[in-house]
């Protein structure tokens, strides 16, 4: 459409609908039965609201005692409950419209049903609009139904519709209107919504099934929701009217440029697929990757998410975990062992330090004491000033902490050789304070030069 014919459509367009609003005020302000039924409509918002103030606080009351209930249906009866007198109007105008219709002439009851029908719209769309989370889709996405809603309730569909189609760009063989890409906007809406329904439906099945392993949980949830967006995407191009095989060679092209500008996100793109593939790395996992230090919460497609035990969450890109040396705790099993060393004195029994120090590891709890994982401890040379032994200990629990249990076995080694008497050796200096002075030495004065003669 050229832009002479565009300001043509649009006054065309307001004078019909200027001349459609004229003839409904004449009808609303001529006296008989539209504004009885006027009338009626603003009584039933009245009488709504009274019901509602009469009744909200008993069925507060009832709410807080549904404890039994899951959470959606709570939140589903307290929207509910904030919807009270539009809830009542429309029971009482679909009432009212009823009985019209059988005891009276069915004109006399047209915009009673005008009005149940678009109350009735707004709460079955207010309904659907909790479903969207981002609160700014959510507010397009209801401000669209209402609309709609109110132009099929006043059967101005059609005309709309013709002045949106009519208002287009023309490139070459393709037709581009605003009715074509408002249908593509809400189509895409409600296709993303769907796809985030079920990619979160198909996340929380795979979860719930054994037989697969978290990494290829993470990866299939990936490929499902990656499937289902990009699914909602290009039919959601397609429905503006965009030929897709003729952007191929435009986006190889572009692909191209665009891979150099991101060889790091690819990268980590790449490296995240490998992880969740090889499954060396998994959600649960005890790993340590130079200072840090925690357990796997998340698998991302460009990071993984490190929660340590101070609280921290470190985001490690996919990259790092695939080029760098990772200590993974819990790769194959969950047992981790660690080792303890300390000294005791040359006076003290080798054999009695051993066992007592096997005892007080066995007293801490969360040290295993099972066969093959029991505590051992070994003499692993003599020092300068003690006999130097190693405690070896198992744990299947590294999330909950290893400095932790380390200190509690030294705590606990401490009890045990006070208890039985073992000394533990510490370096010691003695300074010899001599009585004899030091002799110091008179400077001999040297000659001065003689000058030169001559």
């Amino acid at each position: 459409m050229n832009q002479e014919q565009l300001p043509e459509t649009l006054i065309e367009f307001l004078v019909s609908l200027w001349n459609k609003v004229w003839m409904l005020s004449e009808q609303f302000l001529t006296p008989g039965w539209r504004q009885y039924q006027m009338l009626i409509v603003g009584g039933l918002v009245i009488l709504a609201y009274l019901l509602r103030l009469l009744t909200k606080t008993q069925w507060d009351n009832w709410g807080h005692r549904r404890t039994g209930w899951p959470k959606w249906r709570l939140r589903a009866l307290i929207h509910m409950i904030r919807r009270l007198t539009l809830i009542y109007f429309i029971v009482l105008s679909w009432a009212a419209y009823l009985l019209m219709q059988n005891v009276t002439w069915p004109s006399r009851s047209y915009l009673i049903g005008i009005a149940a029908t678009l109350a009735t719209a707004w709460l079955v769309i207010g309904i659907i609009a909790r479903l969207v989370r981002n609160h700014t889709l959510r507010r397009l996405f209801t401000w669209s139904l209402w609309i709609y809603a109110t132009l099929v309730a006043l059967n101005l569909v059609d005309d709309v519709a013709e002045f949106l189609d009519s208002v287009a760009i023309t490139f070459g063989a393709m037709h581009l209107s605003m009715l074509a890409v408002l249908k593509a906007l809400m189509l895409a809406a409600v296709l993303l919504t769907l796809a985030r329904f079920g990619s979160n439906a198909a996340g929380k099945g795979l979860k719930g099934n054994s037989d697969i392993s978290p990494s290829m949980q993470v990866l299939i949830g990936k490929a499902i929701q990656l499937a289902l967006y990009g699914l909602a995407i290009i039919i959601s191009i397609r429905a503006i009217g965009f030929d897709l095989t003729g952007l191929a060679v435009l986006s190889g092209a572009v692909g191209v440029g665009i891979g150099f500008g991101l060889q790091k996100v690819v990268s980590n793109l790449v490296s995240g697929i490998i992880i969740l593939m090889d499954r060396s790395i998994k959600p649960g996992d005890v790993i340590s990757l130079g200072e840090t230090f925690g357990w796997i919460n998340a698998l991302g497609a460009r990071y993984v998410s490190v929660v340590t035990r101070d609280g921290r969450e470190y985001l490690i890109p996919n990259e790092d975990l695939i080029t760098s040396q990772v200590v993974n705790w819990s790769h194959s099993d969950r047992y981790v062992r660690l080792d303890i060393n300390f000294g005791t004195g040359y006076g003290d029994d080798p054999h009695q330090v051993r066992r007592v120090a096997i005892a007080a590891a066995r007293s801490v709890n969360r040290v295993l004491s099972t066969p093959g994982k029991a505590p051992v401890c070994h003499i692993i040379g003599f020092g300068d000033s003690s006999v130097d032994y190693v405690l070896r200990f198992w744990i299947s629990d590294p999330t909950a902490g290893l400095t932790n249990i380390r200190g509690n076995v030294f705590l606990a080694l401490w009890d045990a050789f006070q208890a039985e008497g073992i000394s533990i050796p510490f370096p010691q200096r003695e300074v010899r304070v001599l009585n004899t002075p030091l002799e110091i030495s008179e400077p001999v004065e040297e000659p001065a030069p003689e000058a030169p003669k001559g």
